[in-house]
This record gives structure tokens, sequence and C-alpha cells, in this order.
């Protein structure tokens, strides 16, 4: 990757994330749930969209906690950020990185009864508590505490000795669902929870959670993909679209009635048709799933793709343009004012996280802040 960028001074595709975007949507989502801490949620690579350059500029906003989920992800972030922010690994700390984590000043997120034994070993082994967030299951059956495991550690007159508890956690099923009920039955399952920690912060809002009412925010809320411009639910109104992505167009051509296009030749054109070839491709993240299916954007005209998508590239019908609308070289909409991550999303069947996170390294990324291109 590093010699294709040295010797090519274009890139086929580009990823244009705005950071002031991003910026914009941590403070709405600060005021809204104020009093609250806000944190940010930055894990795999801030939803692909890079953590090295999004988490300073969110502890620049304001931001003091961030949550990723595994402890590679949290050492870069540490070296990113520097100290004195509190930096949480969700998924905890797999054997034989505890002291890997301590000794980087990391805080795990305890999810199981094993996880904080090894986390109150290495605490007696240094003869200090050692700092942790303590996670609970109110009902999602993912990560978590069970009710009775929660009561053993509330009644073990030794753990808090060996644990400095920062935060009490648990997750939400189905935030994105307001209306739902799960969402009242798990705030009621952790405030008996928060009940045996009196006095330990605590977190049940994630991005629809940040959305939902005050009493869903706690003392820390944790949104995630609201940051990157996806709206969690219905009530999340304000957000701004952070990432735009574009591909060029390698090669236009005409095509007869009859004629077969891409792999399996599963596009059979009905009538003559002109199409462009853009330099895209699933190996880039843009999903298979929308072979025949998904478009591209070109001056606000929508680009059918025909046949299947590629590994570096994906066919378009360009027909409904003028013939000099689009030449080999031009840029395409993929994601932008014409197609969102939720359209896309919708058309691959499946959700904006994962056409989000799976963005590929290949295009060329420019970092901006409003009209202004960051360095």
């Amino acid at each position: 990757m590093l010699m294709a960028k040295h010797l090519c001074p274009t890139s086929s595709s580009r990823l244009t994330i705005d950071l002031g975007a991003i910026r914009d949507n941590y403070r709405l989502i600060a005021a809204r749930i104020a009093p609250a801490m806000c944190s940010a949620v930055v894990k795999a690579d801030a939803y692909g969209l890079g953590a090295a350059r999004v988490a300073p500029m969110l502890r620049d906003a304001g931001c003091g906690i961030f949550f990723v989920a595994q402890l590679g992800e949290a050492i870069a972030l540490r070296e990113a950020l520097g100290a004195g922010s509190e930096i949480l690994i969700l998924n905890g700390v797999d054997p034989g990185g505890e002291r890997l984590c301590a000794d980087r000043g990391l805080i795990p997120v305890l999810n199981s009864l094993s996880q904080v034994e090894r986390w109150r070993t290495l605490a007696r082994e240094r003869g200090a508590a050692l700092p942790a967030a303590l996670q609970v299951d109110s009902g999602m059956s993912r990560l978590g505490l069970d009710a009775r495991s929660v009561a053993t550690l509330a009644d073990d007159a030794a753990f808090p000795r060996e644990v400095s508890l920062r935060l009490l956690m648990t997750h939400l099923a189905c935030a994105d669902a307001p209306g739902n009920s799960a969402n009242e039955a798990q705030l009621a399952r952790f405030a008996l929870a928060r009940a045996r920690f009196p006095g330990v912060p605590a977190s049940i809002a994630n991005s629809g959670g940040s959305f939902l009412p005050e009493e869903f925010h706690c003392d820390v809320a944790r949104p995630g993909i609201a940051l990157y411009g996806v709206a969690p639910s219905a009530l999340a109104e304000g957000l701004r679209p952070v990432a735009t992505l574009a591909a060029r167009v390698i090669q236009i051509r005409e095509i007869e009635a009859g004629t077969g296009v891409g792999y399996g030749l599963d596009y059979i054109a009905s009538e003559r048709r002109r199409l462009a070839t853009v330099g895209i491709g699933y190996a880039d993240g843009w999903p298979r799933h929308l072979s025949n299916v998904g478009a591209v954007w070109h001056q606000g005209t929508r680009l059918p793709i025909t046949g299947r998508v590629s590994m570096d590239s994906l066919t378009v019908d360009i027909s409904a343009l003028p013939d000099e609308a689009l030449a080999e070289g031009d840029f395409v909409e993929l994601l932008g004012p014409s197609q969102t991550l939720d359209d896309v999303a919708g058309e691959a069947g499946t959700i904006a996280y994962e056409i989000l996170t799976q963005l590929g390294r290949r295009h060329e990324r420019r970092y901006v802040d409003g009209a202004q291109i960051c360095a």
C-alpha cells in the first residue's frame, strides 16, 4: 500500500472525513445528556474513520473518557492521546494481558468473575487497588455479570480494597427502538445492581440511550455510531453526516442488447446501454450484496450497479446521463448528499455500522474541518 501511494499520484477512491462534524455531533449529544458526562466510543479504529485523528480532536473538544474493545486498541489510543484521558476496554483483558494493561494506565471493563479474579490477583501482587469498570448483564445476554455474581462481589469485603471501581455499566439491547419495553426492564434491573454499589458512577446509555429520557443518562453516556453521523433511532435529530466516499470512473463503454456484464454475466442488457466501470469493489468495503441492487450517483442522477460487484471494481449504467456528463477519471458519489450510509445499508441488507467499519484502507483519506482541509 505504501508503494502504491508513492508510485501513483492519484487514488481510485477518496474517503473524506469531517472532523468538525464529529465534534459537532459530540457537542450536541453532550448538551442533551448534561449534567451527565459524555464519553466517546472509538473502537474499531473509530468505526473505521481513524481513531488517531478522531480521538485527539474529541479530547480537545472536552471528552475525557474513551472506550475501545480490545487491549491492542487501547495501547494505540494511549499513544495517540498521551496521559490524562481515561481509556476503558469494553471486552476486558484476555488472560495474560493484565500486567500490560495496568502498566499502560488502562482500565479494563470486567465482565465475568474470572476476569475479576485475574485483576484482583494482580492487585494483590502489587499491593494496591487497581482501577476497573464492572459490567452487569441487565438482559442482553452478551457481556457482563449476572445478578448472583453482582451480589457475590458486593458482599465481598475485600473487593473494594483490591479493585477501585470507576464505573458500573450495562448495555441496552433495544435502544434503537425507544418504545420497546426491554429498555425500561433493563433500566430497572440495572437500578438493582447500582444499589449494591452506592456512590459508583453508572452508565447505561449507548448512542440510542443518549436520546432516551433523562433517567437513562445516569452519570456517563457512551455514544458511538451517533458521533459518526448515523442516527440510532428516530429520536436522534440534528446529527451531521461525517463521511463521504467517491470513486473514479476507469472506463466507459457502450453495449448492445443481449450483452452480459460482469462475473457470471448476471446482468443482460435489454437494449443498448452505456456503462461505466468504477474503481471500487468489495476489497474496499463496498458490499458484494449490492450487485444488481445498489447504485452510485452523479450530479443528482442515480446510476444503478449492473452485474456483480468485483474485488476492485463495479459497473454502473450511465445511460441516464448526457453523453458528455461523465468522463474517464471523473469521480462518482457512493456516500454523500445523494446516498447515506443508511441508504446503502438498507440496499445491502445490513446496518450502517457494518458499512462504515468495513471501508477499506485503499481509499485516499482526507480529513477536513468543514471547508478546511486538515494537515
